[in-house]
């Protein structure tokens, strides 16, 4: 009868123990983040972020569950384990796929939904008070940051506000340029975030992939130490 390949086995041991420490890592940071007020305030973690990092903490126990069950299952030579972290890594593929597509189909969607959104931040902007700082500084902020002028209108998303505020305003050393029109920057926040998402797609698109790539390298190994200790 033919032996495990002890390469493999060791190579997999290797490699899922380095995957085991990185959720280790991530789960550690994020429940960190999550229970440490001074971390937060440090930071300006708000509660829309509390939900990223929840996030985070859901998929560092994965990892480390699938880490903890590559690494038994390979040193172990145990096909219950293999079988469990073979199925664990099909599932996050198959999600991912499921997502990509669901984000293809739906994009005409997505951006009405986005549109929405923005008018009603609209609508909380113009009737923002002196009372509300935290919201025009943020909003004020955001304009400088991305040189741009309001949400979806321009400097009449601010109503009554754009007396205060000024951040439609070009910086001196961007007057003349292309994006500043009449001392006016003349992109709005949303064309720019937009814009901004768009070029970050392609390094998201780059780690989709290498996550797949390393997916199937993983499923590869374990299904072949499975039918390797099968035939023993």
């Amino acid at each position: 009868m033919a032996g495990v390949s002890s390469c493999m086995k060791y190579s997999m041991f290797v490699f899922n123990f380095f995957f085991w420490i990185i959720g280790c890592i991530i789960l550690g940071v994020s429940i960190w983040i999550q229970v440490s007020k001074n971390i937060q305030e440090e930071f300006h973690i708000d509660s829309s972020m509390l939900s990223a990092v929840n996030l985070l903490i859901a998929v560092g126990s994965v990892i480390m569950v699938l880490g903890f069950l590559g690494c038994c299952g390979a040193m172990k030579e145990s096909q219950c384990m293999l079988l469990l972290f073979f199925i664990g890594l099909l599932m996050i593929l198959l999600l991912q796929i499921v997502a990509g597509i669901l984000g293809a189909v739906y994009k005409s969607q997505i951006e009405g939904a986005l549109n929405q959104t923005l008018e009603k931040q609209i609508d909380a902007l113009k009737i923002a008070s002196t009372n509300d700082k935290d919201i025009l500084e943020g909003f004020h902020k955001l304009e400088i940051k991305y040189k741009c002028c309001g949400l979806l209108k321009g400097q009449s998303d601010w109503g009554n506000n754009r007396n205060t505020y000024h951040g439609c305003e070009c910086d001196q050393t961007d007057i003349g340029t292309s994006y500043c029109v009449g001392k006016q920057y003349e992109k709005t926040c949303a064309t720019a975030i937009i814009e901004m998402f768009k070029k970050n797609m392609v390094i998201v698109m780059g780690i989709a992939f290498g996550l797949a790539f390393i997916e199937i390298v993983g499923m590869v190994f374990s299904m072949t130490l499975y039918c390797q200790i099968q035939k023993k």
